[in-house]
């Protein structure tokens, strides 16, 4: 069963059609008026049908008109990554790749100047010892025996039955 509303409806839109015609108008209390009133809307809807014809949009048309909406949209709100408004990433990935790269770099060359390994040059007293001989007067029984180990810059100078060491080879 039609509402009022939808039989007005139909009635103005020139829908109604025999029996159901007949009962709407008899149920109208105003005949007159209800006519008037019909006149009036075809008239505003022939208005609006005239004066507020929409434009047909190519699909390039179309695009171009959505393109201009959000042109003007960012406009209005401030353009994203500017200081007006907007989201945007505080690191974007080719930034991040970049600090990564010039971070590597800056380490290999820490890594190449500083940690390199400079010729170690041995000390007087290590040298006079390698060269020194045994006295007898200082331990018959006498033993030295040196140890290097040159990736570790480590001397061992391993002494047995030495009573000790003349004065000449203190350290100097």
């Amino acid at each position: 069963m039609k509402t009022f509303e939808e039989k007005w409806t139909a009635w103005v839109d020139d829908q109604l059609t025999g029996d159901e015609l007949a009962k709407f108008e008899a149920s109208l209390p105003d005949k007159a008026a209800a006519e008037a009133e019909k006149r009036a809307a075809k008239k505003l809807g022939a208005l609006l049908n005239r004066e507020l014809k929409m434009q047909t949009l190519h699909n390039a048309d179309f695009f171009s008109h959505q393109l201009r909406e959000q042109i003007d949209r960012e406009e209005r709100l401030g353009s994203p990554g500017s200081s007006g408004g907007g989201t945007s990433f505080w690191w974007p990935v080719r930034r991040l790749a970049w600090a990564g790269a010039a971070s590597l770099a800056i380490f290999m060359a820490i890594a190449v100047f500083v940690m390199r390994q400079q010729p170690t040059a041995e000390s007087q007293y290590l040298t006079q010892i390698k060269n020194a001989r045994l006295d007898q007067a200082n331990g018959a029984d006498a033993t030295i025996s040196i140890f290097e180990a040159k990736e570790d810059r480590v001397t061992v100078l391993w002494t047995e039955g030495l009573k000790s060491l003349p004065s000449e080879y203190a350290a100097k």
